[in-house]
């Protein structure tokens, strides 16, 4: 990914390698206050915030009580959930996060329905995101167009005579916001981190990873990819024969490129991953695609440029020799199928229907396809997302959230900046980096503190697809234009609906969208034990995420640079395998263990960070008189309970397998217990002793922070 951040709640892992392309909107001039909503939506909506039903947070009603906590604690905490609980036919996984999920996309709708349903003026954010959340509604808009959205761009590939043609092709498309060969994108330097380089990395594949086109156990995917190809192809008018030939091709050639793409766990280490190359270099190491004219056709600048960033070199040397042996013939037709497949969403329902057979049904196991509104409320998060979220934060985020926020995080930076003054295993040599670059931590909370403004982007109540290559396009120039620029590390790399929260390494900082910052996570109604169980936690987690496997590489400026003794970097990898051999025990499905390696960045969080939102927690309450048992539980047992029921999660067997192989996070059934086992105050607080099978020796927990 272009973006380097650790989001600790990632319930949909995308299966792109392409400099990702967010959500845009209409925003403000720095420094403007939030806009005050219209009259018109003020008369649809009412003055006042608006009172709205929140998911369950915790609750005995998710709890089997018939199981000793000593035995199974995943189970004793949420048994009975998981045993009622009905998966939507619309989704792969399901659980506390999804739950809250589906709750703000119920308020999203409630909003875009009434801008939609208005007279707002004309460049109002009301009307900008009315007017793109109608046209996404417009069904019989869709299919009237047909292909005609995409025939220009069939009609450039078509032309493509040359390898100079090729290259030039790739680069323009690159510049609308449309797919290439690769990953080109313009972001921050992780070893100069306040200025904005280009980058270069693997790219081109459509399934998750590379085992996906050579193991046996996904020959049957396979087989269903080059089925689905070939209807794709049809609807854009092949016949049958020349439709499956294509098809055939296009696993072909994506096999050849898997060949030099590096593993999930390969992709990981932030270090391997970034070479630093002469522009003139990377041309001789591409020299098969003039990469000059790739690049000034994406309209970058090249005048000043010193030097790119290539993440994987073999990939572009594998890439150059097919380059070479395939025929140009053969990236017409990568090059087709990719567009297709980007635009199938947005094309006729027949075409989204296709898209979904096989990412959603194929590959995750999903029967049905969510509802249109759904598709189009995100379409407009995805697209207007800074709009969106100025209406969402004005209607639905209470300013007291942020403030309570703010008192817990600081809470947690004491425990956290404590231990890293006290750590035993650690030098001071290392101490006194680890300390310069914990004091210059942010957080931040609820939502940005301006609006970016991208008003200039055209908005028809009557181009669905339209509105969408406006926004891609608008949002790929904004990222190319900053090349050679100053990091603004104020920008967010979510919305404010987001139910999610990330570390950004480069800039140092942790984010809280206001989406998440609502039960079962944050409750203003819970016990202090609740919301340090559940949204303490996660503020420790983001905090550990600083002092990972990977987190841990960036200094006090956000710079990858080596700051730690030999002895203190063995050390922490000595206390990071613990933790890897433990998760790699966990089997999710027969003959599918978690990755521990793959995973280890989040595992080290979440021990982390439930750590030090306990140590929190205990700091709290020795602030006053000790709190009576509610519900007949200690706040130290709420506390444990309050995390393992966030984690309550469903699977579908095919989303399970593919989190198991391609996921940075582990399922939640054992992110439930995986934390806890490692901690002392676990054990005590239920009484859990040798030959209990919750029982983790104390020479075999991991300790880390």
């Amino acid at each position: 990914m272009a973006r380097q951040l650790h989001a600790a709640y990632n319930p949909y892992d995308k299966a792109s390698v392409e400099a990702p392309v967010e959500g845009v909107g209409i925003g403000l001039r720095p420094g403007e206050p939030l806009p005050p909503l219209s009259a018109d939506l003020k008369k649809q909506l009412g003055v006042q915030k608006k009172e709205v039903t929140t998911p369950e947070g915790f609750s005995l009603r998710h709890m089997d009580l018939t199981v000793d906590p000593r035995h199974d604690f995943a189970r004793f905490a949420a048994g009975t959930w998981n045993d009622t609980f009905e998966m939507p036919a619309d989704k792969s996984r399901y659980g506390a996060f999804d739950a809250l999920a589906e709750r703000n996309l119920d308020n999203l709708r409630t909003l875009l329905e009434a801008a939609a349903a208005g007279n707002a003026p004309a460049g109002s954010l009301e009307r900008q995101v009315g007017d793109f959340y109608a046209a996404a509604l417009d069904e019989a808009a869709f299919e009237a167009v047909g292909l005609t959205p995409i025939k220009s761009h069939l009609a450039e590939l078509t032309a493509v005579d040359s390898p100079a043609a090729l290259a030039r092709l790739v680069g323009t498309w690159r510049g609308q916001g449309l797919p290439g060969l690769f990953g080109l994108w313009v972001g921050p330097d992780s070893r100069q981190s306040d200025l904005h380089a280009l980058s270069f990395s693997q790219g081109g594949l459509s399934l998750p990873s590379r085992d996906y086109y050579f193991a046996d156990q996904f020959a049957a995917i396979r087989t269903e990819f080059v089925a689905h190809l070939t209807r794709l192809f049809q609807l854009a008018g092949d016949d049958p024969a020349t439709a499956a030939a294509e098809a055939a091709l296009i696993l072909d050639l994506e096999t050849a490129l898997a060949a030099h793409v590096r593993t999930p766990v390969q992709l990981r280490d932030r270090v391997a991953n970034y070479h630093r190359y002469t522009l003139a270099d990377f041309t001789a190491l591409l020299a098969a695609l003039p990469v000059a004219d790739l690049v000034a056709a994406s309209g970058l600048d090249l005048t000043d440029l010193t030097y790119v960033i290539v993440g994987q070199p073999e990939f572009f040397t594998g890439l150059n020799t097919l380059l070479h042996e395939r025929p140009l013939a053969h990236w017409r037709s990568h090059l087709r199928h990719r567009l297709l497949s980007s635009s199938a969403t947005r094309l006729t329902a027949a075409f989204a229907a296709e898209h979904f057979s096989f990412y959603g049904t194929t590959l995750n196991g999903i029967p049905e396809q969510e509802t249109r509104w759904k598709r189009a409320v995100r379409a407009t998060d995805d697209s207007l997302g800074e709009a969106l979220s100025q209406l969402y934060v004005a209607r639905y985020y209470p300013p007291e959230a942020s403030a309570r926020m703010a008192t817990m995080i600081d809470n947690i930076k004491a425990v956290m900046r404590d231990r890293l003054a006290n750590l035993a295993w650690m030098s001071p040599a290392t101490r006194a980096e680890a300390l310069a670059k914990f004091d210059r931590f942010i957080a931040r909370i609820g939502h940005p503190d301006t609006w970016r403004d991208i008003s200039a982007i055209a908005v028809s109540r009557a181009d669905y697809f339209g509105n969408r290559r406006a926004a891609d396009h608008h949002e790929s120039r904004r990222r190319l234009d900053r090349l050679g620029e100053e990091v603004d590390k104020s920008e967010w790399a979510m919305t404010a609906p987001t139910v999610n929260a990330y570390f950004q390494p480069t800039a140092n900082q942790i984010v809280f969208p206001a989406g998440i910052l609502q039960p079962p996570f944050f409750d203003f109604h819970a016990d202090d034990a609740v919301n340090y169980g559940m949204i303490g936690a996660v503020i420790g987690h983001e905090i550990i995420h600083g002092f990972d496997d990977q987190g841990r590489r960036y200094d006090s400026a956000g710079n990858l640079r080596d700051w730690w003794t030999e002895a203190d970097a063995a050390e922490f990898a000595v206390r990071a395998q613990v933790l890897i051999n433990q998760f790699n025990a966990y089997e999710g499905l027969p003959g599918f263990f978690v990755n521990g390696t793959l995973t280890q960045g989040e595992n080290i969080a979440d021990l982390g960070g439930v750590s030090i939102a306990f140590e929190a927690l205990q700091r709290a309450l020795a602030t006053g008189p000790r709190p009576p048992l509610i519900d007949g539980y200690t706040p130290e047992q709420r506390f444990f309970i309050a995390w393992a029921q966030g984690w309550r999660t469903a699977y579908r067997d095919d989303a399970l397998r593919r989190q198991l192989i391609v996921g940075p996070h582990a399922p939640g059934q054992f992110r439930a217990i995986g934390a806890l086992v490692n901690q002392a105050a676990f054990h005590e607080a239920f009484a859990i002793q040798p030959g209990d099978p919750m029982w983790l020796a104390p020479a075999d927990r991991a300790q880390i922070w």
